[in-house]
């Protein structure tokens, strides 16, 4: 039960994560109940990684990036994420 609750550094601050932290979906203007489990993590390491911002979105706003090793994305991420393949 070691990812129920815990703490990471995203963009220089600390915030609580895991799957008993309730939040709402980080995509402006949406209200969405969510949690911060790895469900609803962008890319694959909570606190963001070289693909994934580490922010956490609910289904309409997670998007499954078709890369092994991505993890799932969000609408930003993934569209960084396309134009450094197609280039």
């Amino acid at each position: 039960m070691g990812n129920a609750s815990y703490t990471i550094q995203r963009n220089g601050e600390t915030i609580a994560a895991g799957y008993a932290v309730k939040a709402t979906c980080e995509e402006p203007g949406c209200t969405a109940d969510i949690d911060r489990g790895l469900a609803y993590l962008c890319g694959q390491t909570p606190g963001g990684d070289e693909n994934g911002c580490g922010g956490y979105y609910c289904g309409s706003h997670l998007y499954m990036s078709l890369q092994e090793g991505v993890g799932d994305l969000c609408g930003r991420c993934i569209a960084t994420l396309v134009r450094k393949t197609t280039t």
